[in-house]
């Protein structure tokens, strides 16, 4: 007969096997799984070298492809602009050094900068525009200007500007630099832009420098008052680009605003990659084309060309 003390040794060395079998099995087990984790590490340990290796290899080809980019760039804008003036227009804050090389570039091309705005938010905020209305359709405004019959307030300050910038295309008389004064002294006054030039002259061209993208949720309200003011620079004189870098050029950004307007990209052209040499060359290109009524996008967004015709 079988003591109960035999069943209870039993089974402590039931219990005792099937706890040594699984310590046992755990350890091969976790030597294994372990060198497989070790190999793993070390494949992306490698993988993560070379991927640096191929990053750093980019960023000198692209210095040095943007470095040579600044040493042909006067060469391939000579003359592009002779005796024309351009005006600088920062649509967005922008760097100082990227407006200096545009300006540069614009007096390389044989055109004089006639001046430089610094265009406010404030200048695009829909809580602002009663006040631009009431400016715009007051007795404060020079005479003889002609304005839309329109409560649009961006439409009548877009006009206005134009007005008072802008050397007219058709040969008319040129800006009146009083009238220039006078407007950019009130909307200084008003908070909408700020003059970043000793003074502004009447100019032929006209280039929006911008960057990035708007948030909130009034970024279409936004970037329409910048586009109208666009298509007023461009009815009244001879051509204006807009430029600006990859993220302008997504939604709710400057340049992809007035490429998404099918009527406005019609007449304006648009660079989405003024941050480098070969997109400021594509500036003054695309505004030597606008005088001779070609309008273009250009860049290395969807649907452009990487830069304008050099025979223009």
């Amino acid at each position: 007969m079988i003591s109960f003390r035999y069943h209870l040794v039993s089974l402590i060395s039931v219990f005792l096997a099937i706890a040594l079998g699984i310590v046992i099995g755990t350890t091969q087990l976790n030597g294994v799984v372990l060198d497989g984790l070790r190999g793993q590490v070390s494949d992306l340990t490698q993988d993560k070298r070379s991927l640096e290796t191929r990053s750093q290899t980019l960023e000198t080809q692209l210095s040095e492809g943007d470095a040579f980019g600044e040493a042909v760039a006067p060469v391939l804008v000579a003359n592009k602009l002779a005796n024309a003036s351009v005006l600088v227009i920062l649509a967005a804050e922008i760097d100082g050094d990227l407006v200096d090389q545009t300006s540069t570039l614009i007096e390389a091309a044989g055109a004089t900068v006639a001046g430089t705005l610094q265009l406010l938010p404030e200048f695009s905020d829909p809580q602002v525009a009663q006040d631009l209305q009431n400016y715009a359709t007051s007795e404060g405004v020079p005479p003889g200007i002609q304005l839309p019959v329109t409560d649009d307030a961006a439409v009548l300050a877009g006009a206005l500007l134009a007005n008072v910038l802008m050397n007219p295309a058709e040969g008319t008389e040129p800006a009146d630099p009083t009238a220039a004064t006078t407007v950019l002294a009130a909307l200084s006054s008003l908070g909408v832009l700020s003059l970043e030039s000793s003074e502004v002259t009447g100019a032929d061209y006209a280039v929006l420098l911008t960057a990035a993208a708007l948030g909130g949720d009034d970024a279409a309200e936004r970037n329409g008052a910048l586009a109208a003011l666009t298509e007023a620079l461009d009815s009244v004189g001879r051509g204006v680009v807009v430029s600006g870098d990859a993220a302008s050029a997504g939604e709710n950004g400057l340049v992809g605003a007035v490429r998404a307007d099918p009527g406005l990209a019609s007449v304006v052209s648009t660079v989405d990659n003024v941050n480098v040499a070969a997109g400021r060359v594509s500036t003054i290109l695309a505004l030597s084309a606008e005088g001779q009524g070609t309008s273009g996008r250009y860049g290395t967004g969807e649907d452009t060309q990487p830069v304008p015709p050099l025979d223009q």
